[in-house]
């Protein structure tokens, strides 16, 4: 049992939001959703807000004027998670998370986010978006971060997150699928089926408790 906080951007995979929130939900865990505006495109938002779950950008500083005292969101947010799962993760937030941009509530969570505690990533943009020499970029960033130390930038996909997923004792990739993407290509970018979401997150959980 564990409190997940899923950090949804704006892919098209984001229709299976509510997917993995229920899934999150029934393998026992407390879950809520933090959204970027354009994810909610992608998903009713109006169920996960009728409950609490999701915290938008509009609720960063819902007030007139800030006074001190009054609740910092992305804060209450990263005190509360014990994993942040940021599924599905677009090529914008990617980028913004490999260089420190922090101009929502999402990327907010991230920027305070206690490198201690685990994250995991399932990316899912356009397949050329995904081959596009900047998303290697960005991952090894990260990945160095989050202490996997230097990763070759010569790695095919799928052994540059094996590294990742092997060296890092925090940060895990779930990558990408191959299959008809909803703008019409067939090819790789599309996010990891929900289950092996949740599989991967059960896991990095298991290995956080066992440290």
């Amino acid at each position: 049992m564990a409190n997940v906080l899923i950090g949804a951007t704006g892919s098209v995979a984001a229709v299976r939001v509510p997917a993995l929130f229920d899934a999150f939900t029934a393998a026992g865990h407390a879950v809520k959703v933090v959204a970027t505006d354009a994810a909610t495109y992608f998903f009713d938002p109006a169920p996960l807000r009728a409950n609490g779950a999701l915290v938008l950008d509009s609720d960063e500083w819902p007030g007139t004027r800030y006074e001190r005292g009054d609740a910092v969101r992305h804060i209450e947010l990263r005190n509360w998670a014990d994993v942040f799962v940021l599924a599905p993760l677009d090529a914008n937030t990617l980028a913004k998370l490999a260089v420190g941009l922090c101009d929502n509530c999402l990327t907010c969570v991230w920027r305070a986010w206690d490198t201690a505690r685990p994250v995991v990533l399932a990316p899912a943009m356009n397949t050329l978006m995904w081959e596009h020499p900047f998303t290697r970029r960005h991952l090894r960033a990260l990945a160095a971060d989050a202490g996997a130390g230097h990763i070759p930038a010569h790695l095919a996909d799928d052994a540059l997150i094996q590294q990742i997923n092997d060296r890092s004792p925090t940060l895990r990739v779930v990558g990408p699928i191959t299959k008809a993407l909803a703008c019409g290509d067939t090819g790789i970018g599309a996010m990891a089926e929900v289950p092996d979401i949740v599989a991967a997150v059960q896991a990095i959980l298991a290995k956080a408790k066992a440290a």
